[in-house]
């Protein structure tokens, strides 16, 4: 990418990662909206370690996700689930950033705290869900764990190898 300024590779990079995110969101509908949670597309929020583009990047995915999810648009799932998504990216981008030695093993850490607690409201109440909301917490918990932790993380070490190919921004 030389030769393009390093403003539209970071806009190049968000546009990719939240295509990236809604693709893989809606593709896996059945299983990413509801009380069985496992949003597959949450494996991306490893992404902010390699660039900040992630951040926006992963917000507007999980934007349009909600936007144009198969269970109807509903405004609590785009506001506060898409809000979840944020906050846990930029938790995830800052935890990237720090000079522990294995801070690395954190960076899904604010993605699944931040979902875990925000999504079975969103569940709970805007879906208006039967369960209670400890147990939509515990299944939207693991659903997060499942994402982040047992793919992200390899994904995440599989990128760290290609790191200075694949993110320069």
């Amino acid at each position: 990418m030389k030769g393009i300024s390093k403003k539209a590779r970071f806009v190049a990079y968000a546009g990719i990662i939240g295509a990236l995110y809604a693709v893989i969101t809606l593709m896996c509908a059945p299983i990413a909206y509801g009380e069985i949670n496992i949003r597959l597309s949450e494996a991306l929020c490893v992404l902010p370690f390699f660039t900040p583009a992630a951040v926006p990047g992963l917000f507007v995915g999980c934007l349009v996700a909600n936007l144009i999810s198969i269970k109807g648009m509903i405004w609590a799932d785009v506001l506060f689930g898409s809000l979840a998504t944020l906050c846990g990216a930029l938790g995830a981008y800052l935890l990237g950033r720090l000079p522990i030695r294995h801070a690395m093993w954190l960076v899904p850490l604010p993605e699944v705290v931040f979902n875990a607690i925000a999504v079975p409201f969103v569940i709970k109440y805007g879906y208006g869900s039967d369960y209670g909301l400890p147990i939509l917490a515990l299944s939207v918990l693991i659903g997060q764990i499942i994402s982040c932790y047992f793919i992200g993380m390899p994904l995440m070490f599989a990128l760290k190898k290609l790191k200075k190919k694949v993110f320069s921004v």
